[in-house]
């Protein structure tokens, strides 16, 4: 009878163990997506009209650079060296490779104008605190599935395809919502004379 308790006590203590470690990995908090800032340039002025990020590939970093105009940013990002030029629609770089077109960017009035590259990556279920910016950003996914949540619902972009941002201000959430992690470029523009991001809160 003492053995067929202990025996039920030892079961007993061994679901609770493990219902205790389901409950601490269902609290644990999804992993932070990574966001790095690449390059970024300041603007008196932005080009005249309406405006779309131009995003193509070069050879070499040497190339993009050499090629690169008032208000266009050179990097090397996941291998691959990029020029992201912010312009008129339908514009090419020579030496250039188009890889996509994003926009038309929402307008932004400022005394001094920042433009920057950010790459951000992160696993399944990384994410971003909600957050906004004092300007536009926009995407382009290299590898697995982005998800932006605003308070106009959630949208997604997967490996290939681009992403137009909103305008100043917008709560946003962004996170890696596909199987595999997520690799991504990001481009803004801001003003600069404002916190690059602050927090932000979904009513």
């Amino acid at each position: 009878m003492k053995a067929a308790l202990a025996l039920f006590l030892r079961a007993m203590a061994a679901c609770s163990m493990v219902a205790l470690g389901s409950a601490s990995s269902m609290a644990q908090p999804p992993p932070a997506l990574s966001v790095k800032p690449v390059v970024e340039k300041k603007l008196k002025e932005l080009p005249s009209g309406p405006l779309f990020w131009r995003v193509e590939t070069f050879p070499t970093l040497k190339d993009a650079e050499a090629a690169t105009g008032p208000a266009a940013l050179a990097a090397e990002i996941s291998g691959k060296a990029w020029l992201f030029t912010l312009g008129a629609q339908g514009g090419a770089t020579a030496g250039g490779s188009k890889v996509a077109e994003i926009g038309p960017v929402p307008p932004v009035q400022a005394p001094e104008y920042l433009l920057r590259i950010n790459h951000a990556s992160g696993p399944p279920g990384a994410r971003t605190p909600p957050h906004s910016h004092p300007g536009s950003e926009a995407f382009y996914v290299l590898k697995g599935r982005l998800g932006q949540r605003t308070p106009h619902g959630v949208v997604h972009a997967d490996a290939g395809a681009a992403m137009n941002g909103h305008g100043a201000d917008m709560p946003m959430e962004v996170f890696s919502a596909g199987p595999v992690d997520l690799d991504q470029l990001v481009m803004f523009v801001v003003d600069a004379t404002r916190p690059f991001s602050s927090p932000a809160r979904f009513e």
